[in-house]
């Protein structure tokens, strides 16, 4: 659903220009320091970046999930470590909060989160918590009005430069599955709570990604999102639900600039006394991904449509996820083997996208969970 559309596009058209402008040319120095300079990040605060999804009363702009999705579209035209440095507060580290944390809370940290003063992270999976992110091994062991938290995370987006942890553990030892597992709002500075430094990786430079170490980690009991003990793996699936389709508007931007660089090569580039852009085999590179790039986007925005009409979009999400992930890294693929020899060279935008979107197949669920999980509730259906 979009409010008012002048406002909305006059939104675009100012994050569009962001982006162009002030960080599309740091792409190569972000991608060779892994770092996103300060002072860009303060401009990300100045721009609104940080609060488009939080609600307007708590200093947000309170975006809808069509809105959101095409802010998400825009924003990851360029390297996705820019979106990434603002992007939980405006996705997954706050969704938690907005959908069920307490009034207190929310009045506490959305406004902090939406200026950007506070960088939030998501501290579910584990080392042997991943696809089966039940499998908490992280515990909260009750002490009067007190829990102690012990445990360790990985893989977690922000975490060595947040300041705001969204923590699950357990906190019944004798139940399993879903059940029994409560999330805790830990703030940096907390005795016990530590990030070791970022990790190295594949792509996504300047995004930093860590492991979340708690030990004997003492939190009130006022820290539980919502207040209620063992709603925490409900309170993640309703974020991870909305993440989803954020994830899958995120893996149609680069498609759209994988597909006008590849265009540009096209004409730009001679073989054979003509441009390739001539040759049919090239044409077809451009124009699968054209299309699939159209179909992905035409899915989130429906979904983000159905969602905002609250509808249960359970599993469009997941379709929303697989399909845009999986025509994302197809499109970049693509961008490689048309730019060629040169797309294998690490200053180019093909080489750098294509290493940049591979996690997308991974993360908020790999390709075979949500596999399975169409698969699942397609069955279901079908069976009522």
């Amino acid at each position: 659903m979009i409010r008012d559309p002048k406002k909305m596009e006059a939104m675009l058209q100012e994050v569009r220009t962001f982006l162009r402008t002030e960080c599309m040319p740091l792409e190569a120095e972000v991608d060779a320091t892994d770092e996103i300079p300060e002072p860009l990040v303060q401009r990300m605060r100045e721009t609104g970046l940080f609060g488009h999804s939080i609600p307007e009363e708590y200093g947000g702009a309170g975006l809808t999930t069509e809105e959101l999705a095409l802010i998400n579209i825009e924003v990851s035209q360029v390297a996705t470590a820019f979106r990434a440095r603002f992007g939980g507060n405006t996705g997954i580290a706050s969704e938690s909060l907005v959908v069920d944390g307490t009034e207190e809370q929310k009045r506490k940290y959305l406004p902090l989160l939406a200026r950007g003063v506070v960088t939030g992270c998501f501290a579910l999976t584990e080392p042997e918590a991943g696809s089966d992110a039940t499998a908490q091994q992280t515990v909260a062991v009750r002490d009067g009005e007190h829990y102690v938290i012990t445990g360790r995370k990985c893989f977690i987006t922000n975490a060595p430069v947040a300041n705001l942890f969204t923590v699950f553990a357990r906190t019944d030892p004798a139940s399993k599955g879903a059940n029994g597992i409560t999330a805790f709002l830990i703030e940096r500075g907390t005795p016990g709570l530590s990030t070791p430094a970022a990790y190295r990786k594949m792509g996504q430079h300047g995004s930093p990604v860590g492991e979340v170490v708690l030990e004997q980690v003492r939190v009130h009991k006022d820290a539980i999102v919502g207040g209620l003990a063992g709603q925490g793996f409900k309170t993640a699936m309703k974020a991870l639900n909305k993440q989803r389709i954020n994830l899958a508007g995120l893996c149609v931007g680069p498609a759209v600039r994988l597909i006008d660089e590849m265009v540009g090569r096209a004409h730009s580039r001679k073989q054979f006394g003509q441009a390739i852009g001539e040759f049919q085999l090239v044409q077809q590179l451009i124009a699968e991904s054209n299309t699939e790039m159209h179909a992905a986007r035409a899915l989130v925005l429906e979904t983000a449509r159905k969602r905002d009409a609250g509808l249960d979009v359970t599993m469009e999400a997941s379709m929303c996820k697989l399909f845009a992930s999986e025509m994302c890294g197809r499109v970049a693929d693509r961008a490689v083997q048309l730019f060629g020899g040169g797309g294998y060279i690490s200053d180019n935008v093909a080489e750098r996208f294509y290493r940049d979107v591979r996690l997308f197949r991974l993360y908020e669920g790999t390709s075979q969970i949500h596999i399975t999980n169409i698969a699942k509730r397609s069955m279901a259906a079908l069976a009522a």
